[in-house]
């Protein structure tokens, strides 16, 4: 516990960047391993001989529910967490365990009715996603088990923040990586050896994940965390949950609207270019991640420092973690975005060996990216509201890029380029660069106002 302690004292005392790298690397490890979850299973389904194309557009469909399933995994971990290092910033550490045993309990609630109401509407909603006869088997098959073990992905997404909060990033680092290890050796003898294609890929995703969040809950009520998972504070209070919610509407608009993006997308690509364009969106999905997810990597390490330095009072620390934490996210979005211009056909190529997917994903990922440098500012700067616990503003900026801008022009676009396919995926990188000016602009015209209120007036 000695050593605990001197690790939450150093969040305020010790170097800024050297803290910040020790959150963030690992952070970003996990983040980018989180990742394999999805992709090696999709990398796994697209060779599958015979329906590798079908059954790859069939599990992308199933894009919706799972991000909808995150949404709700994030509204309590990136609204908890964030509580709970400005509550230990202040030395109130009863507070901060009652915030992590309360995120616990809303975590098991939504979990079971989420689990209930999309494995009942699950056919209907992926018809409505654009699934058509050749696609929904797979999609279907795949989604239904993945559904069923969706309090394993709640517990794993929602809850690894809290560990990350206290300072044991590499702990929550292993949480991921050791699921992602299990997936990525389970997934190939399920859908080759034992022949259950895509729902192997399903079980071992499940299993994977099952196994993180036994990991967790063994860490939070084991001798080593700072904050303990106790059974008196589960029992949730609208005092402890209200303000968790509030913070973690934000993340759950980008998320939600995540999946209504999807929708949007895969409705418009299947109306103007088939099965073939929304496969194309299924592979630019998975990559489009690996851009997005180690920037959210970064911004998680970062949090912990930030919000605990603006609960201390300490306004040049806070300063410090930011402008660290911008430069780290723009100048890794802005290399992604070199390498998206230059080799696209090749990335194409990890995913499906189909070569008519490959050339028409090659062509719409160079027109999907071209925005994309401009995503490490527009996170950057939100994700730091969310840490200095601004939630209305956070949860603006978070409507801007997705609700405002981006869905409506999926549709508005095609109307207005000679090509409607290249309007669809036109959309994104327009949206991309609005909002991120703004989310900058707002950004800095509020961050010196925020500090001098301090934490006490969040």
């Amino acid at each position: 516990m000695a050593q605990t302690q001197k690790k939450q004292g150093d969040m305020g005392t010790g170097s800024v960047k050297k803290l910040l790298l020790q959150l963030m690397i690992p952070a970003v490890v996990a983040q980018i391993v989180n990742l394999l979850y999805n992709i090696v299973d999709r990398i796994y389904i697209g060779h599958i001989p015979g329906i590798g194309a079908a059954a790859l557009t069939g599990v992308g469909l199933f894009t919706p529910i799972l991000m909808l399933l995150n949404a709700f995994a994030m509204l309590i971990g990136a609204g908890g967490a964030p509580r709970t290092a400005i509550a230990m910033g202040q030395g109130d550490k009863d507070q901060a365990e009652k915030i992590v045993s309360n995120s616990f309990t809303m975590l098991l609630i939504f979990s079971v009715l989420l689990t209930v109401v999309f494995y009942a509407a699950a056919p209907a909603l992926l018809r409505m996603f654009g699934a058509s006869d050749a696609t929904l088997p797979y999609a279907l098959a795949y989604s239904r088990i993945y559904i069923l073990g969706s309090v394993c992905v709640l517990i794993v997404l929602g809850m690894n923040p809290f560990i990350t909060a206290q300072g044991f990033a590499k702990i929550s680092m292993l949480t991921t990586v050791i699921g992602a290890v299990i997936n990525i050796v389970l997934d190939p003898i399920l859908i080759f050896l034992f022949g259950l294609g895509v729902r192997g890929a399903a079980i071992a995703t499940v299993l994977s994940q099952a196994v993180g969040a036994i990991w967790i809950i063994r860490f939070l009520t084991g001798p080593k965390t700072t904050l303990r998972l106790k059974k008196e504070y589960l029992k949730p209070e609208g005092k402890i949950v209200l303000p968790v919610l509030a913070l973690g509407i934000s993340t759950f608009v980008m998320m939600s609207t995540e999946s209504l993006l999807s929708i949007s997308f895969s409705s418009s690509l299947a109306r103007y270019g088939g099965d073939v364009a929304v496969g194309a969106m299924t592979v630019i999905t998975s990559v489009s991640q690996l851009a997005s997810m180690p920037v959210s990597g970064v911004c998680q390490g970062g949090q912990p420092v930030m919000s605990f330095n603006f609960g201390a009072g300490k306004k040049e620390r806070v300063k410090e973690a930011f402008r660290f934490q911008l430069l780290v996210c723009f100048g890794y979005t802005a290399i992604f975005w070199v390498l998206m211009m230059l080799v696209p056909g090749v990335v194409a190529g990890i995913f499906t060996s189909d070569a008519t997917l490959i050339q028409y994903t090659t062509w719409a990922m160079r027109i999907y990216m071209a925005g994309i440098f401009s995503l490490g500012i527009q996170i950057a700067c939100q994700q730091s509201f969310m840490a200095l616990g601004q939630a209305k503003v956070s949860l603006l900026l978070a409507c801007l890029r997705k609700l405002i801008l981006l869905i409506p022009l999926i549709f508005i676009l095609p109307h207005v380029v000679a090509d409607p396919v290249f309007g669809v995926f036109l959309a994104e990188p327009v949206s991309d660069i609005i909002a991120a000016t703004v989310t900058a602009a707002t950004f800095f015209s509020r961050f010196d106002k925020i500090l001098d209120r301090g934490a006490g007036k969040v």
